[in-house]
C-alpha cells in the first residue's frame, strides 16, 4: 500500500473548487491511488512534467510516484480544458 502526498498548491487547488461534491470526489480519487497500481482512469504522460495523471470527471489529478519508499505525490488538480497538457 502507498502513501498519498498532496503537495501544498494541489492542496490549494483542491481547496478552490466550489462545488463541494466535485472537491470530495476529486479528494476520494487521489485517496484511492493507494491501491497503485490498481486504479481506473490513470494514464502514463510522456514529454510531460509530472509522471502520471488521473482522470476524475472534467478535472485532472497529476502526480508523481516513488516505487522505492512507497509515496505517490499530487503535484496538481485541474480542470480540464484545451490548455491542461
Amino acid at each position: 500500500m502507498y502513501n498519498i502526498d498532496w503537495t501544498r498548491k494541489a492542496y490549494k487547488q483542491l481547496q478552490k473548487i466550489r462545488d463541494k461534491k466535485e472537491r470530495i470526489s476529486i479528494y476520494d480519487a487521489g485517496e484511492t491511488l493507494r491501491k497503485w497500481p490498481d486504479c481506473p482512469n490513470i494514464k502514463a504522460l510522456t514529454d510531460h512534467e509530472y509522471g502520471y495523471r488521473l482522470r476524475v470527471g472534467g478535472w485532472r489529478i497529476f502526480f508523481d510516484v516513488q516505487k522505492t519508499v512507497r509515496i505517490i505525490k499530487i503535484q496538481e488538480v485541474k480542470k480540464r480544458n484545451e490548455n491542461t497538457y
